[in-house]
């Protein structure tokens, strides 16, 4: 146990901060746990404990810190729930090497967007009007059905999306995309944790190390906005094209 925690509690940590800036931190912390030696479901089931964790703490920081109206929230939330239903009914009918074909074509787009300064930068300050709700919430459905599908890097996608589309400004885009992934996450979480799934002692000791990540992480984003969330999410966008090509 001891060892286990010794392994994964500095790359959970590092996973949380990663995650509060640019989403993604599960592409740190999910191997780590499965190299600590848990087997893969409760890698998987103990992962999502302790970044359900970590996200909550972000989530609670943006909206503390006024970048997150709840209310709203609920229906990027919704449609992102059901986006992610029908993505892993998808999932039983199609093959994941369509996917990962696809995303070798979207990865390198996405890291255009990312350093271009016309398409993706940090907007002023915006109300969340009607028409921007639907923007986000399509938004919401589109990669909530990648996640049900694959899922890797589904934050970062979601805060290019909010950004780019919705035209929201990266940290109010960033509280949206915590308070979304908290809900898939939470809902996953309760679901291995009826199972039995997780290894609870690891869980939680881990999760104090990712909630420390996401704080420091969460706090950067509000600081500093695009000059620390644009190299971060080139980061995630190199991780998730190793575990494409991992995986190929």
């Amino acid at each position: 146990m001891l060892n286990t925690l010794l392994l994964v509690s500095p790359f959970v940590f590092g996973a949380g901060f990663v995650d509060a800036i640019a989403g993604g931190g599960g592409l740190i912390s999910l191997p780590i746990y499965m190299i600590a030696g848990l087997p893969a479901h409760q890698a998987v089931a103990t992962n999502k404990m302790s970044s359900s964790c970590g996200t909550a703490l972000a989530t609670y920081r943006f909206y503390k810190n006024g970048f997150l109206e709840i209310k709203k929230a609920i229906w990027p939330m919704a449609a992102a729930i059901l986006g992610s239903l029908l993505g892993a009914r998808l999932s039983l009918l199609a093959s994941p090497k369509v996917l990962n074909a696809l995303m070798v074509v979207v990865m390198p787009v996405a890291a255009f967007c990312i350093f271009n300064k016309s398409i993706f930068r940090d907007h002023a300050w915006h109300r969340i009007t009607k028409k921007r709700l639907r923007i986000m919430s399509l938004c919401s459905f589109i990669v909530g059905i990648y996640d049900g599908f694959y899922g890797p890097g589904t934050g970062t996608f979601l805060l290019l999306a909010f950004t780019i589309f919705a035209r929201l400004g990266i940290a109010r885009a960033n509280a949206f995309v915590k308070m979304i992934n908290l809900s898939t996450n939470v809902a996953a979480l309760s679901v291995f944790l009826m199972q039995g799934k997780v290894i609870i002692t690891v869980g939680l000791l881990a999760a104090l190390c990712n909630m420390a990540g996401n704080y420091l992480g969460s706090g950067l984003v509000m600081d500093k906005g695009a000059k620390v969330v644009k190299p971060m999410m080139a980061v995630v966008l190199v991780l998730l094209l190793g575990k494409v090509i991992h995986i190929y």
